[in-house]
Order: C-alpha cells, then sequence, then structure tokens
C-alpha cells in the first residue's frame, strides 16, 4: 500500500502543522519525553538550526495539501568525533497512522543520511511503542541498548531503546 503522501523539503510556512504534530505527540504519547507543548517560537528555533547545519526537515503532504508527517534527523552528540552518528525523528499526525506514511518518511531519511555520508543512524524509541520498534526492525536496525526508567511521564517510569543502522 503506498500512502496518499507527497514528500518535500519543508518550508518555514510549515511549521505550524509540524508543530501540531509535534504537541500532539507530546501531549498524548510517550514517542517524546516532554511534557510541555512547545510554542511556534520554538519550532522557528529548531528549524533554523536544523537548515543552518545542512540536516533535512521533509514533510509528507496529503492530496489535500496538508501535513500529515514530518522527518528529520539531527546530531546524535554534539562533539566532533561523532559527527558521522546522526539521530532521527518521524512523526504523523494522530488521523493519517497506520497508513505507510512512516516507512516512506524512515526510507527518505535514510537515503539523505547515506547521501550525505553519514556512518551511523539512532533511533531513540520507548520501549511500549512497539510499532516504531517494529519499524526500525524491519528497516534493519539493531537494537543496541536499553535504558531502564530513564523518563517518567503519564505518572510512570519509561524506559527508552536505541536502536542503530549502519548505513
Amino acid at each position: 500500500m503506498h500512502p496518499p503522501v507527497t514528500l518535500r523539503p519543508a518550508t518555514e510556512a510549515d511549521l505550524p502543522a509540524i508543530l501540531d504534530i509535534y504537541n500532539d505527540v507530546i501531549l498524548t504519547t510517550t514517542a517524546v519525553y516532554s511534557e510541555q507543548p512547545h510554542t511556534l517560537q520554538m519550532r522557528e528555533a529548531w528549524y533554523r538550526e536544523r537548515r543552518a547545519a545542512r540536516f533535512p526537515v521533509i514533510v509528507a503532504e496529503a492530496g489535500d495539501g496538508s501535513i500529515a508527517g514530518f522527518g528529520t534527523y539531527g546530531h546524535f552528540r554534539a562533539w566532533p568525533c561523532y559527527r558521522f552518528t546522526v539521530e532521527h525523528s518521524v512523526y504523523v499526525h494522530a488521523g493519517m497512522r497506520g497508513q505507510g506514511i512512516s516507512k516512506v518518511l524512515l526510507t527518505e531519511i535514510i537515503g539523505h543520511a547515506k547521501t550525505a555520508g553519514m556512518h551511523a543512524l539512532i533511533a531513540g524509541v520507548d520501549s511500549e511503542n512497539s510499532v516504531s520498534l517494529q519499524l526500525h526492525l524491519k528497516f534493519g536496525f539493531e537494537q543496541v541498548a536499553r535504558f531502564k526508567e530513564v523518563g517518567f511521564k503519564f505518572n510512570r517510569w519509561l524506559d527508552l531503546i536505541f536502536l542503530e543502522k549502519i548505513l
């Protein structure tokens, strides 16, 4: 099944839709270990930082022009010797999940990272997010670490799993 989306680089005009998707994830899931919604100013600064570092911000645009999801990657760690390792994120609008959009976005992220000369791609996934864990395993990621009870959200402790794909 091919999702009804077109991938393209995000623009500043997409930031309100990206913000809505991200804030919904913050407020309703454990996919982001944050409890407070972000502001548009925070997303603008994030976008400028990504662009300045030449990191992609890719949106999946639905046929009606709405933003169905987005993906990006950025520094895994800021020190110079980590420069060929990046950590990625993929988020899909709640009403568009289950249509293969995350697969399309992850494929694009992996391809972009390879083209950019990256060596390793890291995913940090909540241990209860079986959909994301299975997605990453299907794409050849391997679980390399499990950090027990490092997050606390929705009044419970959360385990964080790191997965890695050598490009």
